[in-house]
């Protein structure tokens, strides 16, 4: 019978195998409802492992501030990942008010790659510094109030006792509609969080529009191959937050229990590329100054749900 801990080591492993497989489900719908043949879900895997095969090469202005970004992004994100109940249970590592550190470790990803686009000494890399650093600075309080709205429910500021203990899944049925907004709140922010339509677009190839793609446009071989995982990887954490605050189903103990947490996990990943993928089919790149309002529309979700929590 598994304990806590070889079932959270289970669902890291499989959100770290399978999370490249969320931005192939959203391509694949995309294509799908505009009527192409598009690539195949796997994708990103092949794109990843050709990636490793390659060189890198770096600028002669660039210092070691560029060559550590991937390395840190990637390995802020990995924490992350690790505090996060996965399986609906408990978290590889878990301590009291490890939501916060949740949050600042993708805010010390964000600041990593930020600093390696300025460190290239290019104004164009810069312009798209400036870009995510202004859409940062109204993601990052709807998912702390996001958060704060779960920690109410569940009187702890742990992301093992909100989304892995019992709290959700006793709550009153008051509390649904907040669960509800907070868990749109995050879909809408998520789509910011990891450069999607309608904040941003990963394909394109427009100078003015660019804001995740132009920071990394000097990085190559397996350094941007961390940075492409690494965004891959934040999808899957989020969809494990938001398919875990929706289905607040009991989990069994033992294998039963494990098996269902994995599945509704895998379950998250699907939905969530599925919805990218219809998102991104039906409503076009918003113009810049547009996306904070839309920003602030998916934060307000999340406070209007902690009022109703708190009144």
């Amino acid at each position: 019978m598994p304990n806590d801990t070889t079932s959270a080591v289970i669902a890291l492993a499989i959100t770290l195998i399978g999370a490249p497989i969320i931005p192939g489900l959203a391509a694949r719908t995309k294509a799908m409802m505009t009527g192409r043949r598009g690539s195949p879900i796997w994708q990103l895997y092949a794109d990843l492992a050709k990636l490793g095969r390659r060189g890198v090469v770096y600028s002669t202005v660039t210092t070691w501030v560029f060559r550590l970004a991937p390395i840190v992004v990637l390995v802020a994100t990995c924490v992350a990942a690790s505090l996060v109940p996965l399986d609906g249970r408990k978290a590889l590592l878990r301590f009291s008010g490890d939501a916060i550190a949740f949050a600042y470790l993708l805010a010390l990803g964000r600041f990593a790659t930020v600093l390696a686009a300025l460190d290239t000494g290019s104004s164009f890399e810069g312009m798209g510094a400036s870009r995510e650093v202004t859409f940062a600075s109204v993601v990052e309080p709807g998912v702390f109030v996001g958060l704060a709205t779960l920690g109410v429910i569940a009187r702890d500021s742990s992301l093992s006792v909100m989304l892995g203990g019992t709290a959700l899944r006793t709550a009153s049925a008051a509390t649904a509609p907040s669960l509800v907004m907070v868990a749109m709140s995050l879909f809408a922010l998520v789509l910011a969080e990891c450069a999607r339509v309608p904040v941003d677009d990963p394909a394109t190839h427009l100078e003015l529009t660019m804001v995740h793609e132009v920071m990394i446009l000097d990085t190559s071989g397996p350094d941007l191959a961390m940075m492409l995982y690494a965004n891959a990887l934040k999808l899957g954490v989020f969809s494990a937050i938001i398919v875990d605050v929706l289905i607040a189903a009991p989990r069994a103990a033992g294998w039963v229990g494990a098996a269902t947490g994995i599945a509704i996990l895998l379950g998250g990943f699907a939905v969530v590329g599925i919805g990218i993928g219809i998102v991104e089919s039906v409503m076009a790149r918003l113009r810049l100054p547009k996306v904070p309002l839309y920003i602030a529309g998916g934060g307000a979700l999340a406070l209007f749900g902690l009022i109703l929590v708190l009144r």
